[in-house]
């Protein structure tokens, strides 16, 4: 099978294109300091000095199946959870290291619990590996760009064998894609610099993946890091392009296409707070309100949304996290029909919101009531087979009379007298086409 071929990626790719709404979970050592999942480069922490993290992590309220259960009821469909981050650091039981959960006083494989726990939720599950390890001996200390000892004039003749390194990190993988029956998503993390590519020797670790997994799907950091897009915006993608772009803290403005205006399919991948890991005193929540609108942006540009919870050293998401994911979930409860399995729907941006596709199923996606009557952009009346309030099912109508029949080339309908739309957050109107 060749499954770089434009039918294999198609097939593969469909269930993350239907499901557009994810969780992403950042969790190892470093929710115990609570400064950031980059504190050991930020603050340029030795292996000897964040040992202490190792030898006190123990996370006595991890509970994956109530994690599991915080992302359901929020509508999210899969989620990735930090098998290795950069400090090197594996929540799974590795033979290749003694740098692992079941090492520490925790004494257990924490990857394993998550994967039995997601999957009895029905939720996909994925996994995040970063390819840069600041733990392991052969991996690049001084000068590197990022390295926490990069300063550390100790390793400045140090001759690394990066071919060793390759070889854990490979091993690695291969753990990961063997140990934990089907796996729906690896979510790799990052490229920069002169090592992107076959630096990583990328092919042969695609194909060593897909001998285990060929129908996992991949993010496209095997060549890039979040500033980039790589080969499959150019009509001809490689072995290790991926099969998704994961832009990173921002939506792109207009979606994503190749080099031929094709949509490529994209993630956008996106934190709660201001960092990844747990972050004590970063207070600064997106509030659910605009995550909502946020998830409706990302659908109805043909992408997804990957939204981050950091828990805690025991093992917690925040509260703050906890309660947005609930009033997400109580708008995606009602609405979620819009989202799912939606995308763009070849109509202009309305001032009011935003529009999602599903075949002949236009949804209005309403911020913004408009004064008097809504006009729905792109649809004429003779178009339109029925129109319904998505939250309630109630019926609503096309409407035409004097206010309205200076602009004959618009289909109208209204809410009601109330000029508070039925949700403030979002309305969606389902608009039915004609065959």
């Amino acid at each position: 099978m060749d499954f770089n071929s434009k039918e294999a990626r198609q097939k593969r790719i469909q269930w993350f294109q239907e499901a557009r709404f994810g969780m992403f979970i950042h969790w190892g050592l470093y929710a115990i300091p609570a400064r950031s999942e980059w504190i050991r480069s930020y603050e340029r922490i030795s292996n000897a000095d964040y040992q202490k993290y190792f030898d006190e992590f123990n996370p006595t309220h991890y509970d994956p199946k109530a994690w599991a259960k915080a992302a359901k009821d929020a509508g999210m469909r899969y989620a990735v959870l930090t098998a290795k981050h950069h400090d090197g650091f594996c929540l799974f039981d590795s033979k290749l290291t003694d740098y692992k959960s079941t090492n520490t006083p925790a004494g257990r494989d924490l990857v394993r619990e998550y994967v039995d726990a997601f999957r009895a939720e029905g939720i996909k599950v994925g996994l995040y590996y970063s390819v840069i390890d600041w733990h392991h001996k052969d991996y690049p200390h001084w000068k590197d760009r990022q390295h926490p000892e990069r300063d550390n004039e100790a390793f400045k003749d140090t001759k690394h064998d990066f071919d060793n390194y390759l070889k854990y990190m490979h091993g690695q993988v291969e753990e990961l894609v063997t140990n934990y029956g089907q796996i729906d998503l690896l979510w790799f993390d990052f490229s920069y610099d002169n090592l992107t590519g076959e630096a990583w020797r990328a092919t042969e670790l695609m194909r060593m993946i897909r001998k285990h997994q060929p129908n996992v799907i991949t993010n496209n950091r095997l060549e890039v890091s979040g500033e980039g897009f790589g080969s499959l915006l150019s009509g001809n993608p490689s072995v290790y392009s991926g099969d998704y772009v994961s832009p990173e803290q921002i939506i792109p403005p207009e979606g994503i296409t190749d080099k031929n205006g094709k949509p490529v399919p994209w993630e956008a991948c996106i934190t709660m707070n201001g960092h990844w890991g747990y972050a004590e005193r970063d207070k600064f929540f997106k509030p659910a309100p605009m995550l909502i609108r946020k998830l409706v942006e990302c659908a109805s540009k043909g992408g997804n949304l990957l939204l981050n919870v950091g828990p805690d050293a025991r093992g917690l998401i925040p509260d703050e996290s906890l309660n947005i994911l609930s009033d997400i979930g109580k708008w995606m409860k009602r609405n979620s029909e819009s989202i799912y399995g939606c995308g763009i729907a070849g109509i202009d941006k309305p001032d009011f919101g935003r529009v999602t596709r599903k075949g002949k199923a236009l949804y209005y996606h309403v911020f913004d009531n408009p004064i008097g009557y809504l006009a729905l952009n792109g649809v004429k009346p003779e178009q339109v087979k029925s129109i319904r309030l998505l939250s309630s099912g109630a019926e609503m109508f096309v409407t035409r009379d004097w206010i309205t029949n200076n602009y004959p080339e618009y289909c109208f309908t209204s809410f009601g007298p109330n000029p508070v739309p039925p949700d403030e957050v979002d309305a969606v109107v389902k608009v039915e086409l004609l065959d």
